[in-house]
């Protein structure tokens, strides 16, 4: 039996006791996304978006399915992921609102979700799946996608995902403090699939913060990988204003694939901080495309790798109707035997006329066995625009770390100061600083010299 199998097998062992069950429109899509998975299977090299990263070697992959039954879902407030949420939110100190889940599921228990202003609905995905009253469950189905979308690791999750956050926006309505998800490993699960949908209406606001720290996920004695799978969807109306901060941190075994995909209305602003500094594997594909005149997009992205770890970001903006605007910037800091791999593109339409788009990848080669790979796309249809993009790959340079060591550092000292110069140019770019603060530390915290580094920025900030 093939791998491929054994997820086709473990699909019909569990499909009847995933949340959403009993919907047709969900177990029919359930059924169409295992059938593409399995005709499709993990991509390799031989498709064009995964060039750079191939998931063959997940074939000789096997991971225990998690327990989806209810008892299962009660017990997940575990003294572990406690432990870790109560450093994360000791660490931050952040005020807003927090939707906790333990290997892949809601823990009530954990979740601090407060007061939201009237016209905000943030739930678990199950319990928005459950809810038959209020219009929520023509909004999930709406909002949930279809077994088309994205490539075979998206399928797969369409097919498995169990939980997730839901997160609806009337019209009009402002969520002034951070929304918090937080993701915890629980320490004996090796999969999850996780779904989030954003509603927000015209005119709304709000900040989301999708957090995958390290748990300590599969910490037996012979710890072996993990996988998780994550789909963020995200439908931004006329004017309204989301912010959305990923900061992955997962175990050094894991295997991270993940998908934000955002639709934006006319007049709407959205920014993306992809920040990524664990997994042994981590992909994420992001995809955003203007349905109306007048968008704006930030994507801005930061990913730290060393060892053998590989990184990928995937990007696409889509301005398919006029007058939208796009800035596009990722920096990578790439030591060991590590890989990061930037490929984005920007595809303006025919007839979106005025487009303003701007993309730039930046990477820094903190080791002679280093590899970056940087291939940004413009793909251009129309003829009145403005349009521009390019990537560096390169080390430290040399004059500047001389003048530092003329000024009395060392060189180690030296060289961690122009590291960490190079990755503030991205934290600089979170508006929110409470956000760019949590950003920051988790960055200190994979490099080098780190309390030295810390003292210093506290005298300068």
């Amino acid at each position: 039996m093939s791998a491929i199998d054994i997820w086709v097998r473990d699909f019909h062992a569990r499909a009847g006791q995933l949340p959403g069950a009993q919907l047709p429109w969900l177990a029919g899509l359930r059924q169409r996304a295992i059938e593409r998975f399995a005709d499709e299977g993990w991509p390799t090299r031989r498709r064009e978006n995964w060039a750079h990263t191939s998931l063959a070697f997940m074939e000789g992959q096997t991971f225990d399915a998690p327990d989806t039954s209810a008892d299962a879902a009660s017990e997940v407030a575990t003294e572990h992921p406690a432990t870790t949420l109560a450093r994360l939110r000791a660490d931050n100190a952040e005020p807003g609102h927090w939707l906790v889940f333990v290997g892949g599921r809601h823990a009530p228990t954990l979740s601090a979700i407060g007061t939201l202003p009237a016209g905000a609905t943030l739930s678990s995905l199950a319990d928005a799946l459950a809810q038959k009253a209020d219009g929520t469950a023509s909004a999930v189905e709406q909002a949930f996608g279809s077994s088309d979308d994205g490539d075979s690791p998206a399928a797969l999750n369409a097919a498995l995902a169990a939980d997730g956050a839901y997160l609806r926006l009337a019209r009009g309505v402002a969520v002034e403090e951070p929304i918090h998800l937080v993701f915890i490993a629980d320490g004996t699960e090796t999969t999850r699939h996780l779904r989030n949908l954003v509603i927000a209406e015209a005119g709304a606001q709000a900040t989301l913060v999708e957090h995958y720290p390290d748990g300590g996920a599969n910490t037996g004695e012979n710890p072996g990988a993990t996988l998780t799978t994550a789909v963020t969807r995200i439908e931004a109306g006329a004017d309204a204003r989301i912010t959305h901060l990923k900061l992955q941190q997962e175990a050094e075994q894991a295997i991270h694939l993940a998908t934000l995909d955002v639709r934006q209305g006319r007049g709407s602003v959205f920014a993306s901080h992809s920040l990524s500094f664990g997994a042994r594997l981590a992909r994420n594909d992001i995809r955003t495309r203007f349905d109306g005149e007048g968008g704006e997009v930030l994507l801005n992205g930061l990913y730290h790798v060393d060892g053998r770890r590989h990184v990928d970001h995937h990007t696409l903006i889509d301005h398919a109707t006029p007058r939208c605007s796009s800035r596009e910037f990722y920096r990578g800091l790439i030591d060991g035997n590590a890989r990061g791999v930037f490929a984005g593109r920007i595809v303006v339409a025919q007839d979106a006329q005025r487009s303003d788009a701007m993309q730039r990848c930046d990477n820094l080669l903190l080791s002679r066995q280093a590899e970056a790979d940087a291939r940004p796309e413009l793909e251009i249809y129309a003829d009145d625009v403005k349009c521009a993009h390019g990537a560096t790959v390169g080390q430290i340079d040399d004059d500047s770390l001389f003048y530092l060591r003329s000024r009395g550092l060392d060189e180690v000292r030296a060289r961690n100061l122009l590291t960490y110069a190079f990755a503030a140019e991205a934290l600089a770019r979170i508006e929110l600083p409470a956000l760019r603060r949590r950003a920051r530390a988790a960055l200190l915290a994979r490099l080098p010299g780190a309390d030295a580094l810390s003292e210093l920025l506290e005298e300068v900030l």
